[in-house]
């Protein structure tokens, strides 16, 4: 069996993907034998604060006077044209339009006239920054201001919000991404000390029947596909989160093994999401 389709890639159509390209991770994707790549380029509307110089130069274009970055809307026109030309110049290889809402339950307007005007394949939801006072930041700032388990605790309450919130997308994107910068002084992360919590969201997700995103940027917790399948989760996508095609399916070798190894079976065709039960 070859590798699963990468369902989670970003492209120089991501405002933050400073190395991206789109032809470039067709061609890799090509060469690694994946069946088919799926473009979610980012879509942010919550403005979260930085400290001065955190960021790379690429990204300081995008940091407001008052330290928050704010980040630029899809150039949709440039996207689909894009995504014409590589399906023309790669046409064995299956390559899905698609975008990442980040927060959608916080900004319903504007994500409905994106998806109404996108017409996206593939829609991935996910959660990049909580608030901190009156404002928002990621990870690595809110870890520098609270307790790091209150930081895990906060965020996997909001992927409940995000889920009761929101029906504009299908798949919840990297449930663990707090995980990528969990601090080393807080010693080694221990997913059973919140298994409360991730069963929570974990039983929100299924509850609407949506589809839990395997991501391979950040480390890979078995507990966590454990405690998807008993809280009734029915399918899981993989995605590599890959900004530049270097990291286009990273790690899928593993992860693909570890999520047959709960229960999981590639889909009807190459391109589905992997379903408990095999069709095979």
């Amino acid at each position: 069996m070859g590798l699963p389709a990468d369902g989670h890639v970003h492209s120089e159509w991501s405002w933050d993907a400073a190395h991206g390209s789109m032809e470039e991770t067709c061609a890799r994707a090509v060469d690694l034998g994946l069946p088919a790549v799926a473009f979610t380029e980012h879509a942010d509307w919550t403005p979260w604060w930085v400290r001065p110089g955190e960021l790379s130069d690429h990204l300081q274009q995008f940091v407001a006077a008052d330290s928050t970055v704010v980040a630029p809307a899809i150039d949709l026109d440039g996207y689909r044209e894009c995504l014409r030309r590589c399906r023309d110049q790669f046409p064995g290889l299956r390559i899905i339009s698609g975008v990442e809402l980040g927060e959608p339950h916080r900004h319903p307007g504007i994500v409905a006239a994106l998806l109404k005007a996108g017409e996206f394949d593939r829609v991935l939801g996910s959660v990049h920054c909580l608030p901190l006072g009156d404002r928002f930041a990621e990870p690595p700032n809110l870890y520098r201001a609270q307790p790091a388990a209150e930081v895990i605790r906060d965020y996997l309450a909001e992927i409940g919000r995000l889920v009761t919130g929101s029906d504009a997308f299908a798949v919840l994107a990297h449930l663990d991404y707090p995980l990528r910068y969990w601090p080393t002084q807080a010693g080694p992360f221990d997913p059973y000390a919140f298994e409360d919590e991730f069963r929570q969201a974990l039983r929100a997700i299924a509850g609407t029947g949506r589809v839990l995103e395997v991501n391979t940027a950040g480390p890979l917790h078995p507990e966590i596909l454990r405690w998807w399948r008993e809280e009734g989760g029915e399918a899981v996508t993989f995605g590599s989160d890959a900004h530049e095609p270097a990291e286009l399916g990273r790690r899928f070798a593993e992860a693909a093994a570890l999520v047959e190894a709960h229960g999981f079976r590639p889909g009807r065709h190459p391109y589905d999401p992997w379903p408990v039960n095999s069709f095979h």
